[in-house]
């Protein structure tokens, strides 16, 4: 993925980006690759997500790391391995329409370019 162009952020206030604060620049293309290798989600679908409520939990995740002492790299890989890891379970999935069992990230990166085109 890493030969594509890297899609900018279209919410520099809020999401991932705004609460990266000054790490934004050097987090985002880390995270949408890290991302889009995990989930095998297009780049765009990344960056919905990225952009959404849920890119700020995700977000929340990589500043925890940092702040554990972790790289910039390594928090994003933990973040993503760790949303990887959940699975979308009952609860979420009658409130969000996403399958049961899905793992949590490849389910949100999905859920927000649904909720995007539904916008549009």
């Amino acid at each position: 993925m890493t030969t594509n162009q890297i899609p900018a952020t279209q919410n520099e206030a809020w999401g991932f980006w705004g609460t990266m604060n000054e790490q934004a620049a050097a987090a985002w293309p880390l995270a949408m690759i890290a991302i889009s290798d995990a989930t095998g989600q297009p780049l765009e679908s990344v960056r919905t997500f990225l952009d959404s409520r849920h890119g700020r939990h995700f977000a929340d995740d990589v500043q925890n790391g940092l702040h554990q002492g972790q790289s910039l790299q390594d928090a994003i890989n933990a973040a993503t391995q760790r949303w990887m890891g959940w699975t979308i379970g009952r609860q979420t999935s009658k409130q969000y329409g996403i399958p049961r069992g899905l793992p949590y990230l490849t389910g949100f990166v999905i859920h927000s370019e649904i909720c995007e085109e539904m916008a549009a």
